[in-house]
């Protein structure tokens, strides 16, 4: 006699955690529909992330094996988190142990799934009626629900949310942590709603969940993003639709069907891939008027390496030898990459308005100011003759920003550092405020 399904899915597990090398597996923390969560014994604070072949649609009320989705799904999750951590973005994915695994912190689940929505679809017209399919949300549209099976995840407004008072890894979740969990939503959708345009495939609508970090004691991004985690459209069609939703729509779960939905599923881990890879390389050229400009050009080049930005440093004179500088100028315009170049002078600045005035790539121009000619200094780069569009920006940082920006529309991963940069400097005042009125009661 066939052994039953759940047994064959609970021994392709403990094979699985056989081939996790050294780690030593503690107690099971919990276990969901589609993943069991291990303590490390040796591995204070982090837990192992096994995924199942399991896939549900309405809290399990349909439920089948399909075998490999675990292997999909770890996949899947583990490209979406190395996007969101190396774009600047908290979570708790530490990597990917095995083909089924992976190593995250261990966190307290805050029982609230975040839903975000570029387009309306699903359940959200059911509860909107006269809400046409298709409308599109801008700003993007927030919904909270209560993880809660036995009421089917009633939906939450914030402001039940903060009465009711979690208190979890020894944070009480209160106004702070839900704003941040709201920016949070709307800044990691943006990212991977800009990853995923790469492939033309549209972002339709997301669910995440976050958790309390117990060692830091953070809120963070949490759980898994995989198929089962949002909708996807391909060339913005609902009709070649690659997520969970095909499953859900099966009028009869056969075995020609399942095979469809795990196509889906494989169809989406081989692009996630391809999220990680940069759609084009752009650079900047940091052209200055004298060595003894470095330090303020090695600023620059620093700052665009936060960025993931190629940065070359050249010296060259307008002045003292313009012919240089437009040979220069040439060789970089020769190859066909994006490029944006600043301008480096003091003084009498003459480089930018000459690299302007000779080029269609932007230009920023970048002076090194002084404290004695500072002022006057800087009107060099202000005062610009007729038909020159070159910008000027004080600070060697913020002009790298100014370059990022720029290549950004074209560079995903660029545009990526930068939201979750932006992100991350609100969390930071958010926190330092809720720091202070701590300290003033």
């Amino acid at each position: 006699m066939a052994a039953p399904a759940h047994c064959l899915q609970d021994n392709r597990i403990v094979s699985e955690m056989a081939s996790t090398g050294d780690l030593k597996l503690g107690k099971k923390l919990s276990e969901g529909k589609t993943k069991q969560i291990f303590e490390l014994l040796d591995m204070p604070g982090q837990v192992l992330v096994q995924s199942k072949d399991q896939i549900t649609a309405g809290n399990a009320v349909r439920k089948d094996q399909m075998e490999g989705k675990a292997a999909i799904s770890n996949k899947t999750t583990s490209c979406i988190f190395k996007l969101l951590q190396e774009a600047g973005v908290k979570t708790a994915f530490v990597k990917q142990q095995s083909e089924t695994a992976f190593i995250a912190s261990h966190c307290e689940m805050i029982p609230i799934e975040w839903v975000c929505r570029r387009i309306a679809t699903g359940s959200f017209l059911k509860r909107n009626p006269g809400v046409k399919e298709g409308y599109r949300f801008s700003p993007l549209k927030m919904e909270m629900f209560y993880k809660d099976d036995a009421n089917n995840d009633p939906q939450w407004s914030e402001e039940q949310l903060l009465a009711a008072g979690f208190d979890l890894g020894g944070v009480k979740i209160g106004r702070c942590e839900v704003d941040i969990m709201s920016k949070s939503t709307v800044a990691i959708f943006e990212i991977l709603e800009k990853a995923w345009a790469t492939q033309n495939c549209t972002l339709v609508d997301m669910k995440i969940e976050f958790g309390v970090d117990v060692t830091t004691k953070e809120v963070v991004l949490a759980d898994v993003i995989d198929n089962d985690s949002w909708r996807l459209w391909p060339a913005g069609d609902r009709s070649q639709q690659k997520d969970k939703q095909v499953y859900r729509d099966l009028k009869e779960v056969t075995p020609e069907a399942m095979q469809m939905v795990k196509r889906n599923f494989e169809w989406v881990a081989e692009r996630v891939q391809l999220l990680l890879e940069p759609q084009t390389s752009g650079r900047v050229v940091v052209l200055m008027g004298s060595t003894s400009d470095m330090a303020h050009s090695e600023r620059i080049r620093k700052a665009c390496g936060s960025y993931g930005i190629n940065c070359d440093v050249r010296v060259t004179s307008a002045h003292k030898g313009p012919d240089e500088t437009l040979r220069i100028k040439s060789e970089y315009e020769g190859d066909g990459v994006p490029t944006i170049f600043v301008a480096v002078a003091g003084r009498s600045n003459g480089l930018g308005p000459v690299m302007s005035g000779n080029t269609v790539y932007p230009v920023i121009n970048c002076p090194p100011v002084t404290s004695d000619w500072g002022a006057q200094d800087i009107w060099s780069s202000l005062r610009m003759p007729s038909g020159l569009g070159c910008s000027t920006v004080l600070s060697p940082d913020a002009a790298a920003q100014h370059a990022a920006q720029i290549l950004g529309l074209t560079d995903h991963l660029v545009w990526a550092k930068l939201r979750a940069s932006m992100l991350n400097t609100w969390i930071s005042l958010k926190q330092a405020d809720k720091k202070l009125q701590q300290c003033s009661i």
